[in-house]
């Protein structure tokens, strides 16, 4: 049975000239696992530069992907989701970054937010050819998600004050490992926006 339905469908008609989505990975959390005591002041700093992102996402026209994992409630779904986040969140910082109507939703039940769900069909669908990615954690469902990306060509931008970590260590291995292995873009949003990166020239090496 598949449980990782999107919050929306697409058809090729609905594809975007620009190229670029934007994809908020596992930021619906209630950050009650082992470790989010330390991950979770992380992810609210990282929360501030998200919101900027979206902020500028809607003024744009970029699509907004939200990958969730289901966090082991396999009959859960996006509201629930939400729902039960926003209960536990706590933190003016997390507020600011809920889904909204017309954003997309799209339940992960492991790392990559590639497998076994319809992520890999929507981005065709919407003409994606370059993603953001932001969220937490840096060295796991980021680089899982980035990993995955890469080796189907996707041009990557995953801003390092976007994304957050258990530790300073993993988080800046982590983008070391996708700037250099995956030529992913880590620059912070203060030094770069949507726009100016989706709009560069980008080369076939």
């Amino acid at each position: 049975m598949n449980t990782q339905q999107g919050s929306q469908t697409s058809n090729f008609s609905n594809a975007l000239p620009n190229g670029t989505a934007l994809l908020v990975i596992d930021m619906v959390n209630c950050f009650d696992f082992p470790g989010a005591d330390i991950l979770k002041p992380e992810a609210q700093k990282a929360a501030l530069a998200i919101s900027h992102l979206l902020s500028e996402a809607r003024r744009g026209g970029y699509p907004i992907i939200y990958v969730n994992d289901n966090f082991d409630q396999w009959h859960s779904e996006k509201s629930k989701l939400i729902e039960t986040a926003q209960a536990e969140a706590d933190s003016p910082e997390l507020d600011a970054i809920w889904p909204r109507d017309g954003d997309y939703f799209i339940i992960k039940p492991q790392f990559s937010g590639f497998y076994a769900t319809n992520l890999p069909v929507l981005l065709p669908k919407l003409g994606i050819s370059k993603l953001i990615l932001t969220g937490v954690a840096t060295d796991i469902c980021v680089l899982f998600t980035a990993a995955d990306a890469h080796m189907r060509d996707y041009r990557l931008w995953i801003p390092k004050d976007a994304v957050a970590a258990e530790s300073k260590e993993k988080g800046e291995w982590a983008l070391e490992v996708m700037r250099d292995s995956m030529k992913a873009e880590v620059s912070a949003t203060t030094h770069l926006t949507i726009a100016d990166w989706s709009g560069k020239s980008f080369n076939s090496n």
